[in-house]
């Protein structure tokens, strides 16, 4: 990613980040906001080392979970906690704790599903799921994702790495580093963070 591009989304991020914090102390009731401030800290934890981003992705879920407090059906919020969980099992070796993450994973997108079956991207997600294991296998049989960023261990960086072998390896990384910066639904919540990132900014 362009540097400059990179930091303006990490600015981006951090003011949507700041504006829901602000809001949570006006009305910690306000689950849309708290679904928000929780998927914005998924977000920042791509550009994090892995072991910063292993708690930020523990931080987001804790925020997800407030919001289904306040409203247990809250898809957007189940969807991002069916994410957090998979970004987690991908960032840790150990195959016994992976498995439990992906699980956990594909329980939450079954639940957005069952809430709004007809959103394809929560359909994506799911059917997406089922492949998880297999390319957590493939990733850590290469020595894992290393002491990278999440950022840098993205599909630009690929053509670098010593486990790259061939296009089939090239696809591989791309699936895979696609599901630990939520590329299934970047581009829209993108989209929604930058709609309400001026809502709550304290003048």
């Amino acid at each position: 990613m362009d540097p400059d591009a990179e930091f303006e989304r990490i600015m981006l991020f951090e003011q949507i980040r700041k504006d829901a914090e602000a809001k949570y102390k006006q009305n910690p009731l306000d689950a849309e906001n708290l679904t928000r401030w929780g998927g914005i800290i998924l977000e920042l934890a791509q550009f994090h080392s892995i072991s910063d981003s292993k708690l930020m992705i523990q931080e987001a879920i804790a925020k997800l979970e407030e919001a289904l407090l306040i409203e247990p059906k809250k898809h957007e919020a189940i969807w991002c906690i069916g994410n957090a969980y998979t970004s987690a099992a991908f960032l840790t070796p150990d195959e016994s704790e992976a498995k439990y993450n992906f699980d956990l994973a594909t329980q939450f997108f079954q639940q957005a599903v069952n809430e709004q079956p007809e959103n394809e991207m929560y359909l994506k997600s799911l059917d997406m799921a089922s492949k998880a294991p297999q390319l957590h296998a493939e990733v850590h049989k290469h020595g894992g994702l290393g002491s990278q960023t999440l950022g840098e261990a993205g599909p630009s960086a690929a053509p670098s790495s010593k486990a790259m072998k061939g296009k089939k390896s090239s696809d591989l990384k791309y699936d895979v580093m696609g599901w630990v910066i939520l590329a299934v639904g970047i581009v829209a919540w993108v989209g929604y963070a930058k709609a309400n990132a001026h809502v709550a900014a304290p003048r």
